[in-house]
């Protein structure tokens, strides 16, 4: 197989993947307690594969997926095909990876206008006003 490839410029090599399979929990009859269907893949990046800010924003986005020693560790039983389990790995790092390509956008930080204050402190008084006439009123 080949590597994993996130856009034009980043490819994960096949080399940095080690995979395992083991038997997986849930449906599949006889079938689920003879086959390993559960794929495990675990991606230990070498510095240089991904770019420094991409990896940053990768820590942040996929911190349930790493290990203490900064290894990646993705796993996939929802198929009861191990070649599809493999694929749903793959697909879940590869996405992780693109999300983590663009940055976000910073926000613009805005003043409420003068009009949606205005409404504000209108409502507010409505509040008072009802809570007020509320109130039990003794003229003794």
């Amino acid at each position: 197989m080949a590597g994993i490839w996130i856009s034009e410029n980043l490819e994960i090599p096949e080399e940095q993947l080690s995979w395992s399979f083991a038997r997986s929990s849930g449906p599949g009859g006889q079938n689920v307690n003879k086959v390993n269907s559960k794929a495990t893949l675990r991606w230990l990046p070498v510095p240089g594969t991904v770019p420094a800010a991409v990896w940053r924003r990768f820590c942040e986005r996929a911190s349930r997926y790493l290990t203490t020693e900064g290894e990646v560790v993705i796993q996939s039983q929802e198929y009861r095909d191990q070649p599809q389990n493999v694929e749903a790995c793959r697909e879940k790092l590869r996405s992780l990876l693109l999300g983590s390509l663009k940055a976000p956008k910073r926000r613009v930080a805005t003043k409420p206008t003068r009009a949606s204050k205005r409404r504000r402190l209108d409502e507010k008084r409505q509040r008072a006003d009802k809570k007020k006439s509320r109130q039990r009123r003794d003229f003794d």
